[in-house]
């Protein structure tokens, strides 16, 4: 299937045997090598078909099928760990699986320091490459035409916003208080919710809303109706592998960004203009102190997104492949 981009074609396989409720075993082994073998089989037929020879087999976080790439002989065998595996579905078998995936690839590429602390004990070459953001559309917030975006008609600002989906990862006991604490503040989430995850009592709180899903083409218009943008993620050993894009699409269009302290790698790569906080009552402060820093530090703002674009990361990425090859 051809796609917007000229060179980017989608190729999608055969129907595969559903095998996960399985237990771990032989016999899960041996029907998973069936569908792996389904899948070489398509691949096969159009490597043939367009007599490709060279080539480079990405796997970008499949680990469900950690035996595709080899029998296909690619010139180099890669796979991209881009988060932990923490859902039931994906750690039944997937633990195994990835430590087989990562042991096997010629190169392990990881999107945060965690994630390649810990993969790099498996395989000695792994790298660090983090996530990035699409600066083009995220700084279209601050052209003059963007409209803010009309779900928040009617919101008493200032506005605390946060753009993504609501679920595990959020620090709601945190953000109950910061919202009771700071009640001159609205608190705005924007994204899917997952409604097991929300405390009993959080949706009650004046000044707290939720907007509902949106596209991701509606973000610009969102976040340019925050005054403050969050990141407001538990401090686990899940977060401590997350490096998340909405922190430089925040910063690209401009906003000043308050966190929790979930991930002090992200230090790095934001300096000061990110404020990272451990209690509810240093993240209301920190609240307060963006909302009179806005515009003076708007330069760094945006000159720190820019340093952190997908085309750099492109850059990055095609380097490391290129060295090993």
């Amino acid at each position: 299937m051809s796609t917007a981009s000229e060179k980017l074609k989608v190729l999608f396989t055969f129907p595969l045997l559903p095998v996960n409720f399985l237990p771990e075993g032989v016999i899960y082994r041996f029907f998973l090598r069936i569908n792996e073998r389904l899948i070489r089989s398509r691949l096969k037929a159009v490597l043939k078909a367009r007599d490709i020879r060279d080539f480079i087999f990405i796997n970008s976080f499949n680990f469900h099928y950690p035996g595709v790439a080899i029998p296909l002989s690619p010139r180099l065998s890669v796979y991209h760990c881009v988060d932990p595996l923490i859902v039931p579905y994906d750690r039944r078998h997937g633990i195994i699986s990835e430590r087989r995936l990562v042991a096997k690839s010629d190169l392990v590429i990881c999107t945060s320091k965690q994630l390649y602390e810990e993969k790099r004990m498996e395989n000695p070459n792994t790298y660090f490459i983090p996530n990035a953001a699409d600066l083009a559309h995220s700084s279209s917030a601050l052209r003059d035409d963007m409209p803010i975006s009309p779900l928040l008609e009617g919101i008493t600002r200032p506005i605390a916003g946060y753009f993504g989906n609501i679920e595990r990862r959020m620090d709601f006991e945190l953000l109950a208080e910061v919202a009771r604490q700071n009640m001159q503040m609205s608190f705005v989430f924007a994204g899917p919710v997952s409604e097991e995850y929300i405390p009993e009592g959080f949706r009650n709180q004046k000044n707290i809303f939720f907007t509902g899903r949106l596209p991701y083409q509606e973000m610009p218009g969102m976040i340019k109706g925050f005054d403050v943008a969050m990141i407001p993620f538990k401090r686990d050993t899940v977060s401590r592998t997350i490096f998340p894009l909405k922190l430089f699409e925040y910063l690209g269009a401009g906003k000043p960004v308050v966190a929790t302290d979930f991930n002090p790698d992200l230090v790095e790569f934001t300096g000061d203009t990110v404020a990272y906080c451990a209690t509810p009552a240093e993240f209301g402060r920190a609240l307060m102190l963006a909302l009179d820093d806005n515009a003076s530090r708007l330069a760094e703002r945006l000159r720190i997104a820019s340093e952190n674009t997908w085309e750099k990361r492109l850059s990055e990425f095609s380097a490391l492949l290129h060295s090993f090859l």
